[in-house]
């Protein structure tokens, strides 16, 4: 650590002071060799390109003016090299545009996710300054409500473009669908954000759609679906995952019916076990568990007809609940056995959502429907880079080719 550094760091009183330094510090130097390398790699990329009079038309020309950088650890006070590279465009060549740190960039693009997640969860733009302020530091004190409003309505015009996207020639292996409940403003108290997130060809996981309309609703899934088709996507998945509640699976009939079913066994062991007695839910769900995670289908369906045998006379409701999507329970096993985990539930959207959901109405009346999606839409995209990809994707081909696969394997000529 240089003196410099040392002579910073006293300034503050506390060790958790010196560690936010330290990380500044750190992220600092670790930006300004970024940025020294990137501008020397173009200089030598065009090292060859000179004027009439032998002049090189790209030339490193000393610093712009220092700048803070607002990041997660606080803001960073940068200098950035700068280029001459006014002979260069003169010649009709493109000139220096920074990848790292754009001209008029004032924020790290992670903090574009957080304030969606803050307004999303009830900060209001003109208070949008002081609840960054007091996560990042006062030198957040350049997010303003001015830039808070501006960033919605770019949100909103990606939001635009996104869901007008062409999806002609797209493929996917698996959809799940959900129902989001969230705490702002809709056209309806009841409506919510209708989600569908896919596994494509080689096993990423992609968002599809989202849109809003009512969870229960036939009606708003099939103009989801019927939109999606519109747009180019042709043909359905080979299998789509949701809870058995959703009006999504009468509209799925309908817009993609060679689309094979399966419930989800989380949503699935939650109804069941809300329909009996406290005392016997916890080996209740073990029986359920033994069903969803035997080997084999036959040894699930033994073990659902155990159940079935065991609680029908105490417990109608619950064995009713269970039976009546018996048949779409057990699909997942016609599929690869390492894609179980996957395709047994509908947990990627649950996760990936678990922030937004069934929050209070702190936030109601924040904002228009459009902005409400939106924001959506920027978080499910951000979350979309952490999804991992599906376990076993080298077969996903198999599966989209129609390969028969019986317990999780490949099936056997006879």
């Amino acid at each position: 650590m240089d003196e410099s550094t040392t002579g910073r760091l006293g300034t503050q009183g506390t060790v958790g002071g010196v560690l936010e330094e330290l990380a500044r510090e750190g992220a600092r130097r670790m930006l300004a060799e970024a940025m020294k390398r990137e501008v020397e790699e173009f200089v030598e990329r065009n090292a060859e390109r000179v004027d009439e009079e032998g002049h090189r038309m790209a030339v490193r020309n000393g610093s712009m003016r220092e700048r803070d950088i607002l990041s997660g650890v606080g803001p960073i006070r940068v200098k950035q090299p700068r280029v001459d590279d006014t002979k260069l465009r003169a010649s009709g060549e493109e000139g220096f545009r920074s990848a790292i740190l754009p001209k008029y960039a004032r924020r790290m693009p992670s903090l574009d996710a957080l304030l969606p997640v803050l307004y999303l969860k009830g900060v209001s733009a003109a208070a949008m300054e002081g609840a960054l302020a007091s996560i990042l530091g006062e030198g957040a004190a350049g997010v303003s409500a001015t830039t808070v409003v501006r960033l919605k309505g770019q949100w909103e015009q990606e939001y635009q473009s996104w869901s007008h996207r062409d999806l002609s020639g797209k493929r996917y292996a698996y959809f799940w669908a959900d129902g989001i409940h969230v705490n702002v403003r809709l056209d309806d108290e009841k409506s919510c954000i209708l989600v569908i997130m896919a596994a494509d060809l080689v096993g990423n996981k992609e968002l599809v759609a989202v849109s809003d309309g009512y969870r229960e609703s036939t009606e708003s899934w099939r103009e989801m679906l019927l939109d999606l088709k519109r747009r180019g996507l042709e043909l359905g998945p080979k299998l789509a995952i949701a809870d058995g509640a959703l009006g999504f699976w009468g509209a799925l009939r309908e817009v993609y019916p060679e689309v094979r079913e399966q419930r989800c066994w989380v949503h699935k062991t939650g109804n069941v076990l809300d329909k009996m007695a406290k005392s016997v839910q916890s080996k209740a769900k073990g029986m359920i568990h033994e069903m969803y995670m035997a080997p084999t289908k036959k040894q699930a369906r033994a073990a659902y007809q155990h159940f079935i045998d065991s609680w029908g006379e105490k417990y109608p409701k619950a064995v009713e609940c269970l039976a009546k999507d018996e048949e779409a329970l057990f699909t997942f096993y016609d599929f690869p056995a390492s894609h179980w985990a996957h395709i047994r539930t509908s947990n990627p959207i649950e996760s990936t959502y678990a922030t937004v959901r069934q929050r209070t109405r702190a936030t109601k009346g924040c904002g228009s429907r459009t902005a409400t999606l939106s924001m959506v839409f920027k978080l499910a995209l951000e979350a979309q880079k952490t999804w991992r990809r599906i376990a076993g994707y080298e077969l996903v081909g198999l599966v989209m080719a129609g390969t028969v696969f019986v317990d999780g394997e490949l099936a056997v000529a006879a």
